[in-house]
């Protein structure tokens, strides 16, 4: 064995940004190559894909171990959203930790790892994007030469477990003394659904910049946050998920005063109209960070591979502007109202614990009741 003997070739061979990440709905691999290397990368990518040997699967086992201490057993924001996504879900699998519980991740062994890539690896579950100075007529016959030799399927089934219908309000409090936290969460459709836009003007419209109202009200105005947002799409986007509000108090102030100010900010969505230039300002800069997304290689494949993955249709990135400016006054209002009630809550906050103020009774003196 010689270790890190891909990256090392395809470092000498001119790559670049060569990474990975994973989350609950995909798993991503990326990186640039000299145009000259495209065989090379075609090579090297799809025997990753189809001749896996997992070499120092148990040393990096003890990689993951270390990576949930670190970034959520040791960190008490961790640890919230943890809770918080556990509570907010009672049936499906968006309630489970993203990196794993750790009586989960101490006991895989190289055999089910290989057999989860058997099942999830193969090309019916695969979406490749090649972005560069190529013709397609000379790549394609190049990356199938290479790519057919990853197994082609079946694809894997479906998840058929539907989350139920939220009926209570739910809440989770960790005492500590660390920062104070307070976020929610309510529950909404996947990004199939009609409204998916809607979704996304009310987050830009909340927390976008220091125009958003989020920012004026809690950080700017009252001075009683340090951070305010709201956003959709956690903990992840492919079944339905959640649109959380969350702010950071600032010292002296609690997590009670951020619930308070949010749902206020809340309630004026559901009565007033956002106004004209609010709405316009969503769908400028929608249109603006799309164009500036497919600036580059990287940006433009990604956003190829995720609409290729998430629609069967890369074509689909294009005709998102057109859900975008069909989005009304109306529509915000009226998805505040379903959504954002007591009902489909989840709150989750971090108090900071008081000190111990127990302290032990004086020793009884000479003559003093016993």
């Amino acid at each position: 064995m010689i270790p890190n003997q891909f990256t090392d070739v395809a470092e000498r061979n001119g790559a670049e940004g060569l990474n990975a990440e994973t989350g609950l709905d995909d798993t991503s691999y990326f990186w640039s190559m000299p145009e000259n290397r495209l065989e090379l990368w075609a090579w090297l990518e799809s025997s990753r894909l189809a001749d896996v040997v997992p070499r120092e699967f148990y040393k990096e086992r003890s990689v993951v171990i270390e990576e949930r201490r670190m970034r959520t057993d040791s960190n008490p924001e961790g640890r919230l959203f943890e809770q918080f996504a556990a509570t907010a879900y009672v049936a499906h699998n968006y309630g489970r930790s993203n990196i794993g519980w750790p009586s989960e991740v101490s006991q895989i062994n190289a055999t089910e790892a290989m057999e989860f890539h058997r099942k999830y690896y193969v090309g019916a579950n695969i979406v490749v994007a090649v972005v560069g100075d190529v013709k397609a007529s000379e790549a394609m016959p190049m990356l199938e030469k290479y790519f057919s030799k990853v197994p082609a399927g079946p694809k894997p089934e479906e998840m058929t477990t539907v989350e139920p219908k939220q009926f209570a309000e739910k809440t989770v409090t960790i005492r500590e003394q660390t920062q104070p936290i307070y976020i929610e969460g309510y529950h909404r459709p996947d990004y199939h659904d009609p409204d998916d836009a809607v979704y996304d003007a009310i987050s830009d419209i909340f927390s976008n910049g220091r125009v958003s109202r989020l920012y004026r009200s809690l950080v700017r105005d009252q001075q009683i946050a340090a951070e305010a947002v709201g956003f959709s799409g956690f903990p992840g986007t492919k079944y339905p998920g959640l649109f959380v509000f969350g702010a950071v108090p600032l010292p002296g102030h609690t997590p009670a005063e951020m619930r308070d100010a949010i749902h206020k900010e809340i309630e004026k969505l559901k009565t007033t109209d956002v106004t004209d230039d609010e709405l316009q300002m969503y769908k400028t800069r929608t249109r603006a960070d799309l164009l500036r997304g497919l600036a580059d290689n990287q940006g433009l494949a990604n956003d190829l591979a995720e609409y290729q993955t998430r629609y069967g249709d890369w074509r689909e990135l294009f005709l998102q502007l057109d859900k975008v400016d069909k989005v009304t006054k109306a529509d915000i209002q009226r998805v505040a109202n379903t959504v954002f009630v007591a009902s489909n809550r989840t709150s989750a906050e971090i108090d900071t614990a008081a000190p111990d103020t127990a302290t032990r009774a004086p020793a009884a003196k000479d003559g003093d009741a016993q």
